[in-house]
């Protein structure tokens, strides 16, 4: 039996934002219309698949009840609910109605019918306790600016046994320079509000997940980076030495203990 939203949680106004979130907001409701456009603009990075495939990450199995945090255009959803098959459930979350529109669109072409999307921050999943047997993410945890909060609910809603498989962007180094930390522009862009591996597994670990493991699975180098420098006007000559090896995608796997 999938579990019923709560609509009171999915609620958001323009008022219930911080100027942080707006920007994002914004810029991927600005996506999803490009995209709608016929664009192929990607969410994170240079790829259309963010920094990873957590659908391919979190082994699906059919009948679980799968949760997609900051869902986009629902790809990854889509790709869930062929998995988890009729008996099972695949939910998006997103934030931005025109990505939302943009999901429900593919799920219309795709006529699947095991898939729900609801609109809501990440911050608060409108979601019953232990109703979800996974969590996946592409490349979106990094753009929260209350992780703690992410991390307790993906806790809160997971079943006794449940699995967190989620791709993202950690920091590798500490001594990452204060421009791209200041910047939002690099923070939309997956960079700038990257955790550092350590401090991802120790928040996993006071959220309550057990068994956690992070696998970098591609390190970007000074190259990667002039471009995404260059486009938020920072001097990429000089920065991009700096964060060579500082940033990485990775696999980030953790579970929920059954008691």
């Amino acid at each position: 039996m999938t579990p019923n939203p709560d609509p009171q949680s999915s609620i958001l106004t323009p008022q219930s934002l911080d100027p942080l979130t707006s920007s994002v907001q914004a810029r991927y409701g600005k996506i999803a219309r490009s995209v709608t456009e016929g664009g192929t603009q990607a969410c994170c990075g240079p790829t259309e698949r963010g920094c990873g495939n957590p659908t391919a990450l979190a082994t699906l199995h059919e009948g679980d009840v799968v949760l997609d945090l900051g869902s986009g255009g629902g790809i990854d959803v889509l790709l869930s609910a062929t998995h988890v098959g009729p008996t099972g459930k695949a939910y998006g979350l997103d934030m931005t109605d025109d990505m939302l529109a943009l999901a429900r669109e593919n799920q219309r072409k795709a006529g699947a019918t095991n898939v729900e999307f609801l609109k809501s921050h990440i911050e608060h999943i409108p979601l019953p306790d232990n109703s979800v047997d996974v969590i996946i993410s592409n490349c979106v945890i990094n753009l929260s600016g209350n992780k703690d909060k992410v991390l307790a609910e993906a806790f809160r809603v997971l079943t006794p046994g449940g699995r967190f498989a989620v791709s993202d962007v950690v920091s590798r180094r500490r001594d990452v320079p204060d421009e791209i930390r200041r910047s939002v522009e690099l923070w939309i862009g997956c960079v700038a509000g990257a955790l550092h591996e350590d401090d991802f597994r120790a928040k996993l670990t006071t959220a309550g997940f057990e068994h956690v493991d992070i696998e970098i699975v591609r390190e970007y180098r000074a190259v990667d980076a002039r471009q995404f420098l260059s486009d938020a006007g920072l001097d990429a000559d000089t920065i991009a030495p700096m964060v060579d090896g500082a940033f990485g995608s990775a696999f980030v796997r953790a579970s929920k203990l059954r008691r």
